[in-house]
């Protein structure tokens, strides 16, 4: 796996983190990164207050339609969390270090645990769209890692990867999506660089691998927060069969149609979650 030279982003996120709290009291427990689909959480978080990434130096802005690049603060459920409204990814030619920049912000202002969500396509036939897959463990098919390049420093770099992903978060969100009325999937997610969809025949290679989900964002940033020990979870919405699994093109509006369909219920699962994954920190 390649490992570029890339710039340290804790220095920035130092300077970021310090601008935060001279503009909020608010102090997250729980940090939230909010994929495509799952916007929906923002309209029952209570107290919100919302600092767009451009009124601060040193954060990039958002460049993908429907990022909407705000730090968030609230509460949910009584918890005190931050919403990343908006990530940046590697298809957009971003570097490793703007990719992660927004975990090592939400670490610098205390934040003891992520969650990922995402929108992805479906690699095991048995999935759905509509489904919600919990991360188990994934394949990192970007051939780049957030560590690469970063100094040696108080933390290893040669971490253990065996527990990415926390077991008894994802106890939690299972259970809560049975109260959702959804249908909770366990699985491996691939991350792959994007930005267009898989050929059928790397659809058919990725799940010889072992993925049940492919996806274009998460993987590098659950690393990082692993790195940062951070207590993870990562969920993905299976909007769509992968080529090859259906007769049917894929279409990026028919993806959001898809999403549509299941916003509140996937916002419900956030809400109710949340106040769980708290009382286990």
């Amino acid at each position: 796996m390649e490992t570029l030279r890339q710039t340290d982003p804790s220095p920035r996120a130092q300077k970021i983190a310090q601008a935060l709290r001279e503009r909020t009291q608010a102090r997250p427990r729980i940090a939230l990164v909010l994929g495509s689909g799952w916007s929906n959480v923002v309209s029952v978080l209570a107290e919100p207050q919302a600092i767009a990434y451009g009124e601060l130096e040193g954060m990039p802005q958002c460049g993908v339609a429907g990022h909407a690049g705000n730090f968030l603060f609230g509460k949910l459920g009584g918890v005190d969390v931050l919403i990343l409204q908006g990530r940046f990814h590697l298809y957009e030619g971003r570097d490793m270090a703007e990719v992660i920049l927004p975990i090592a912000v939400a670490a610098q202002l205390g934040a003891e645990a992520l969650v990922l969500t995402n929108a992805a396509g479906g690699l095991n036939p048995s999935f759905r769209p509509g489904d919600v897959m919990l991360f188990s463990d994934h394949i990192n098919m970007t051939c780049r890692n957030p560590l690469g390049g970063l100094p040696a420093g108080e933390r290893p770099l040669f971490i253990d990867m065996a527990q990415v992903y926390d077991a008894e978060f994802r106890a939690i969100f299972r259970a809560e999506c049975e109260n959702c009325g959804l249908v909770c999937r366990d699985g491996v997610y691939m991350q792959v660089l994007g930005p267009s969809y898989e050929t059928p025949a790397e659809v058919s290679a990725f799940r010889c691998l072992g993925a049940d989900a492919v996806g274009m964002s998460t993987v590098v940033e659950a690393i990082y927060a692993h790195y940062l020990g951070l207590r993870t979870a990562a969920i993905s919405c299976i909007t769509n069969a992968a080529a090859g699994l259906s007769e049917v093109p894929l279409c990026h509006e028919d993806v959001l149609a898809a999403l549509r369909q299941r916003e509140r219920a996937l916002g419900q699962l956030l809400l109710g979650a949340v106040p769980k994954l708290a009382a286990v920190l």
